[in-house]
């Protein structure tokens, strides 16, 4: 399934325009300490900016609905060291 968020994250980036053709809509949000703590350590290993994290983040919540609305609910990782970790989402 992590082709599916490679593939959704290089959608999300190539900037496509919605379902009315606009390219671009602005959003205010008023984001509680963690989750601005959250955006500026993500910003700060990937070197990207708040707008390109935050339509990550976006796409790969959607994700997890869809993992959680029409697959079993669980997601199988691959650790550094080869170990299999299997976490369900509820």
């Amino acid at each position: 399934m992590t082709d599916g968020l490679i593939a959704a994250t290089a959608l999300a980036a190539e900037g496509g325009a919605d379902q009315s053709g606009r390219s671009l809509v602005k959003v205010t949000v008023n984001l509680v300490p963690r989750s601005v703590r959250a955006l500026e350590l993500a910003c700060g290993r990937t070197r990207d900016t708040k707008t390109d994290t935050i339509n990550r983040a976006l796409v790969a919540y959607h994700l997890v609905l869809d993992l959680i609305d029409h697959g079993d609910g669980s997601l199988t990782l691959r650790n550094t060291d080869g170990s299999l970790e299997r976490v369900h989402l509820i």
